[in-house]
């Protein structure tokens, strides 16, 4: 790190909580201060409709260590986390919401986690939720215990929004559509697995509303499912198109040999047989084949993208001599 770097970002997107905003950088610049550390504070308006960048700008008006983003239209919370992920200069990058539920009181003892324990990622855990138990609770629950199964990271709580990262963790990960919930996962699959979770106070909301609605936990599940084919299958598609086409293939083409054998056989026995033709099981082999070669060719397809990628042979290294 340059030495005027600091120890310290804490990256805030954020969307209509102008009243939240002054006592959350006071709360951080206190908490901070008396670590004794160098920090910048990081605002990223997300298109907010209120007067949430005016208060930003007062505010940094008088503390130089916040600094303000402002996107034109609300993009959504990774977008916000991409451009302060890049902005961010701190040896140790925090994230958290802006509507004082995060409590920056938690930062000396994650920063320790990652500065002298040599945590890559450690992510807050909302052990007792001040939400709704029914609407909240369950759902996150449920949501949680098949984010674990299929990442293999065993966080109690993925998509808490309080977390500390080293900086070279959000230097090499790239955030986009509603992938903030999973950032732990996109970490992992950077080679950065030393990812670890921390029991945080979780307060109730002081201001305002929250922003985000039931649908959330659909959109999480067809995204995890989407980050998990793009880590497993993304430059290796033909492992998953061309295999599962090759074996719908070979269904469909054993079963209709089989109908086709049996016919014939009956038929120079002098057996009464069904004509194949009269066979539903016929047409669901002929789809099956239809199906496997279309689903092949979808792989060799992907596969020629694949390697016509600029960033196919990009990989982090670790460490080098």
């Amino acid at each position: 790190m340059e030495k005027n770097n600091p120890d310290i970002s804490v990256i805030v997107p954020l969307f209509n909580e102008e009243e939240s905003l002054p006592e959350l950088c006071s709360w951080i610049d206190r908490v901070i201060g008396e670590m004794g550390l160098s920090h910048e504070i990081i605002l990223v308006d997300d298109g907010s409709t209120d007067s949430s960048w005016k208060v930003i700008g007062e505010i940094a008006g008088r503390d130089s260590s916040v600094h303000g983003i402002r996107f034109r239209r609300n993009y959504g919370k990774s977008a916000a986390l991409y451009c302060g992920f890049k902005e961010a200069k701190g040896e140790v990058v925090f994230t958290m919401d802006a509507d004082l539920q995060d409590s920056p009181d938690e930062i000396p003892q994650m920063y320790s986690m990652v500065k002298n324990e040599g945590w890559d990622v450690v992510s807050g855990w909302k052990q007792h939720r001040q939400d709704n138990k029914i609407t909240k609770n369950l759902p996150s629950k449920l949501y949680n215990a098949t984010a674990r199964w299929i990442t293999g990271i065993h966080l109690h709580d993925m998509n808490c929004g309080l977390k500390a990262y080293k900086s070279e963790v959000v230097k090499n990960i790239e955030v986009y559509g509603e992938m903030h919930r999973y950032i732990p996962y996109l970490a992992k699959n950077a080679g950065f697995d030393k990812i670890t979770e921390k029991p945080v106070h979780h307060q109730k909301r002081k201001y305002g509303k929250s922003k985000f609605g039931m649908e959330r936990f659909v959109n999480g599940f067809l995204d995890l499912m989407s980050l998990w084919f793009l880590s497993t299958f993304g430059k290796k598609p033909m492992h998953f198109f061309g295999f599962t086409g090759i074996l719908m293939f070979l269904v469909g083409f054993v079963i209709s040999v089989c109908l086709i054998i049996t016919k014939l056989v009956h038929q120079a026995a002098g057996i009464k047989f069904r004509p194949v033709t009269d066979q539903p099981l016929f047409y669901l082999a002929l789809v099956a084949v239809l199906v496997g070669v279309m689903l092949f060719l979808a792989g060799f397809i992907c596969e020629m993208i694949s390697r016509s990628s600029s960033d196919r042979n990009h990989y982090n290294i670790k460490e080098q001599f």
